[in-house]
């Protein structure tokens, strides 16, 4: 016998719950408040950093200039050293009328025991900075967001970082605190600096 299924209809219930008016409210993650995070990255002139490689073989900084590097890195308060900051940056352009270059950087912030962050994008000599944050591992497995860069000190450098964190658990108390107010002439503590047992988060990267 035949039959058509022509005559027949109903609508699936499936159907019904792809409607979005249908559907519960969700918060996405771009509603989720971003932890905000301070550290202040130093050269202290002890690791040396930084390795300025110039490929272009020109006397003025010119795209392709290498530039890996690895500085110290405290609390933004300045209380602790948390660990070291390792990269490489390259010279994608030079302002003489800003008397600053342009890099693209790609490097990491190692906390100890905490573990680390990843960052990448376009460092700029002569104003603020926005970083990417690229990922992490540890207490920031699975981080993103972003991270300002205030330059405090060209060279020696000295720059003061505030991160934008999303997609993590709670900061470390220990990592967080009200950072110092910028100005060139900031120093961290003398225990800091000494890697004084309390002056150091667990296992300091050095």
């Amino acid at each position: 016998m035949a039959f058509s299924t022509s005559s027949l209809s109903f609508t699936p219930s499936f159907v019904k719950l792809a409607n979005p008016r249908l559907l519960p409210s969700i918060a996405t993650p771009t509603d989720v408040a971003p932890q905000v995070l301070h550290v202040c990255e130093i050269n202290e002139l002890d690791r040396a950093s930084l390795a300025y490689l110039r490929l272009s073989q020109k006397e003025v900084n010119r795209l392709g200039d290498l530039v890996p590097f690895t500085n110290r890195l405290y609390t933004g308060d300045l209380q602790k050293r948390i660990g070291i900051t390792a990269g490489i940056s390259t010279l994608i352009q030079n302002k003489p009328e800003n008397n600053g270059d342009r890099y693209e950087v790609a490097y990491s912030f190692y906390f100890g025991d905490y573990g680390h962050i990843s960052v990448q994008g376009a460092y700029l000599t002569y104003e603020d900075s926005y970083l990417a944050v690229t990922g992490g591992s540890g207490s920031f497995e699975g981080v993103y967001g972003q991270v300002k860069l205030h330059q405090l000190v060209c060279h020696p450098l000295k720059i003061l970082y505030t991160f934008y964190l999303k997609g993590i658990k709670d900061l470390p108390e220990e990592l967080l605190g009200k950072h110092v107010e910028p100005s060139p002439d900031v120093v961290p503590t003398a225990a800091a600096k000494a890697c004084e047992p309390h002056a150091t988060v667990s296992n300091f990267t050095d």
